[in-house]
């Protein structure tokens, strides 16, 4: 084994049209024919215009979590996520953090952090979720719910988070990927982060 050059970099995969599709009601369908590099062949692939979205690791004075419970027409159950939405057109991120923290839970925070963005499923979104840290987080506000929303909020200890992902209880993505960023959530003791 000698010291062999790296593989090439992944190439860009060129655009020569794209074609809109259908409006989904929280994306819009579009179709993009792409040349794969490699194969010179032209393709056509989904992509979702999907406008960028939020979420919200709100701590209590007490460092309890604010978790929402609500249904979910794509799994067809209720889930416990923390607060989260779609960032208004215009709007900064941090501003739809703490407006969809206030709407949804009735609670605002006295402290707040950007924890980066991440891509929901890049294979054919280009979004991105804003993850936020907000701290200090007390109800000072009734709830604002959308139509489509019917949620009830509840407050967790640390530890019970974590019983809650290691048993299922949470596993949403995006929440999941918004608390290993302040949270140690390792299932196995011992292992190397």
């Amino acid at each position: 084994m000698g010291s062999e050059p790296p593989p090439p970099a992944p190439q860009p995969w060129k655009r020569s049209r794209s074609e809109t599709g259908p409006d989904l009601l929280i994306a819009r369908a579009r179709f993009d024919w792409v040349e794969n590099p490699r194969t010179r062949k032209t393709l056509r692939r989904l992509v979702l215009d999907v406008a960028d979205w939020v979420n919200v690791v709100a701590l209590t004075p007490e460092r309890r979590l604010v978790v929402v419970r609500q249904y979910r027409f794509g799994i067809g159950t209720v889930t416990t996520e923390i607060p989260g939405g779609v960032i208004d057109l215009g709007e900064l991120p941090e501003a739809a953090a703490r407006r969809e923290l206030r709407e949804e839970t009735g609670y605002t925070a006295e402290s707040w952090r950007a924890l980066g963005p991440v891509e929901p499923n890049p294979a054919f979104q280009n979004n991105l979720c804003h993850h936020f840290l907000a701290e200090g987080a007390r109800p000072t506000h009734a709830l604002e719910l959308d139509p489509g929303e019917d949620i009830v909020v509840d407050t967790l200890d640390l530890e019970e988070v974590r019983s809650e992902i290691r048993s299922g209880g949470i596993r949403h993505s995006l929440v999941i990927s918004a608390l290993s960023r302040v949270l140690d959530l390792r299932v196995e003791s011992g292992l190397e982060r």
